[in-house]
């Protein structure tokens, strides 16, 4: 036998071994410590949040036809991420809604009509409820039930989180693919900022002009993306919790060194466009627009050119690697001057992403 022949035999019975694992029985451990057994992978889920499907794209060729039932989150309160799912997978309109935001609207009788092979809870992305007690009651009816999170601390539990999805639906491999992206994407920003010594200030304006003036993240969701990029919170100093409203006055009197604004879900409400579909200049736009109307045109960061904008999405998808190079690259323009954001965005597209990003995930005010 050559060995061109035995090569290829070796690859045909590698290939026949990996079909066979992952059609094998699984015991998964979620985040919670919480072990679950599944007779094979799952092919009918019930998401807690839907817009985790966003992160099952990143693992799978269609994500929507793995759905059996979804929250409401993605379809109804965020039609412009919605918008994406739908183009690209139009049977995402006919998933049954089994509950709305948060995790006291989800209906145990809806989900059990679905009859999932697993349901999938969030940890930290919806209040109003306990997401184990949850799984547990859930699993008293014979229903396995994984918590994961995106949301609370995504940068201790987003690899965590996409194996346990990627074990779930016999897609292991091409969750530790991702996991090499992600690791090595932010080992690149870390090895940026060896031997930083200053860390500037930042204010996250979360749903800049779509809420009231000044929501932002405490101590949760862009928090850690703020830290890894090498910066300081502006919303953490004096927030105690995840996420809470800085008042105009403290944001003005504590002059940040670097405005970002998170833009998407509230553009109808006067907020930024950002995201599938939009234009840089149409974002652009809305940021000189927000900053005006809201009173944050006296910033010095801004009259230095330091404002920006960013995709809320970001805080509940493992794509976040873009925003922490964003960030990055606002914070430190000296050290990250070749960054390119818009080259992620474009690998994840190429190598993992069945729902792809194609819009404007981040803008800066001084171009254009």
């Amino acid at each position: 036998m050559s060995k061109l022949t035995r090569r290829a035999l070796a690859v045909a019975f590698a290939g026949i071994a990996g079909a066979a694992r992952a059609q094998a029985p699984r015991r998964i451990t979620d985040l919670l410590g919480r072990e679950v057994s599944l007779p094979g992978p799952a092919r009918r889920l019930v998401l807690g949040q839907g817009r985790h499907v966003l992160a099952l794209a990143l693992l799978h060729p269609d994500p929507v036809s793995l759905l059996v039932g979804w929250s409401g989150d993605l379809r109804q309160m965020n039609p412009p991420d919605y918008a994406p799912v739908r183009a690209r997978f139009p049977a995402a309109d006919a998933v049954p809604l089994v509950g709305r935001n948060t995790l006291d609207t989800l209906s145990v009788e809806a989900i059990l009509t679905a009859r999932p092979d697993a349901v999938v809870l969030s940890r930290g992305g919806a209040s109003g409820g306990d997401a184990g007690a949850l799984a547990d009651r859930l699993g008293s009816y014979g229903i396995p039930t994984l918590v994961i999170d995106f949301f609370a601390d995504p940068l201790r539990d987003a690899l965590r989180s996409m194996a346990i999805l990627g074990a779930l639906i016999g897609a292991e491999d091409r969750a530790r693919e991702f996991a090499s992206f992600h690791t090595e994407h932010l080992a690149q920003v870390d090895a940026g900022l060896a031997g930083v010594a200053a860390r500037p200030r930042i204010f996250i304006h979360a749903h800049a002009g779509g809420t009231p003036c000044c929501a932002s993240p405490g101590r949760g969701v862009f928090d850690s993306f703020v830290q890894r990029a090498g910066g300081i919170n502006l919303g953490a100093e004096v927030l105690p919790g995840l996420a809470g409203t800085v008042s105009l006055e403290q944001v003005l009197s504590r002059s940040p060194d670097v405005y970002v604004a998170t833009a998407g879900p509230f553009a109808t409400r006067g907020g930024i466009a950002m995201g599938s579909g939009v234009s840089p200049q149409a974002a652009r736009d809305g940021l000189r627009t927000v900053l005006q109307r809201e009173h944050l045109v006296g910033l010095p960061a801004v009259a230095a050119g330091r404002a920006h904008a960013m995709w809320h999405g970001f805080n509940d998808t493992p794509a976040h690697v873009v925003a922490v190079e964003a960030l990055a690259r606002a914070l430190h323009p000296e050290r990250f001057a070749t960054l390119d954001p818009a080259a992620t965005v474009a690998e994840l597209n190429r190598r993992f992403l069945s729902i792809p990003m194609q819009g404007t995930y981040w803008v800066d005010l001084a171009s254009g």
